[in-house]
């Protein structure tokens, strides 16, 4: 299995609140970030998908906070897929101070697969190279 190689964020300044911290909301930002360069990472951006008619909605997500993240941090994105079904995938992310290495977030992302009229698909049957793909860095797959 092999494994993904953390993203880099560095925060910006519109990115904190009226504490000096991060603002809550864009650890789902940088989540979406990390996703999009695991993608990649396998080959399979979203915009490869999307040029084949499918796309993949979120369907939860979930963030812990442990500590805070103030501008100019730099967080290292450290992400595995953890569940693969063919029709759904899950993703949990731990987000850590570059530098120093505290923790700072965990969290986790569901998403599908659909095609453009919004049915699902099942990549095992319609992309069965794709199914090959996530299987091949998922940690676990059903």
């Amino acid at each position: 299995m092999p494994t993904f190689t953390p993203y880099l964020h560095k925060t910006h300044y519109y990115e904190t609140d009226t504490m000096k911290i991060v603002h809550h909301s864009n650890y789902v930002r940088w989540m979406e970030e990390a996703r999009c360069d695991m993608l990649d990472q396998m080959g399979l951006g979203y915009d490869v998908m999307e040029r084949a008619g499918i796309l993949s909605p979120v369907l939860s997500v979930s963030c812990e906070y442990k500590s805070m993240t103030r501008f100019p941090d730099v967080v290292a994105i450290y992400g595995k897929l953890v569940r693969y079904t063919g029709v759904r995938f899950d993703i949990e992310y731990e987000i850590r101070d570059a530098n120093s290495d505290a923790l700072r977030t965990l969290c986790r992302s569901s998403h599908c697969f659909i095609d453009e009229s919004g049915k699902p698909v099942s990549l095992r049957r319609k992309f069965p190279q794709w199914d090959a793909l996530f299987r091949e860095w998922a940690i676990e797959s059903r």
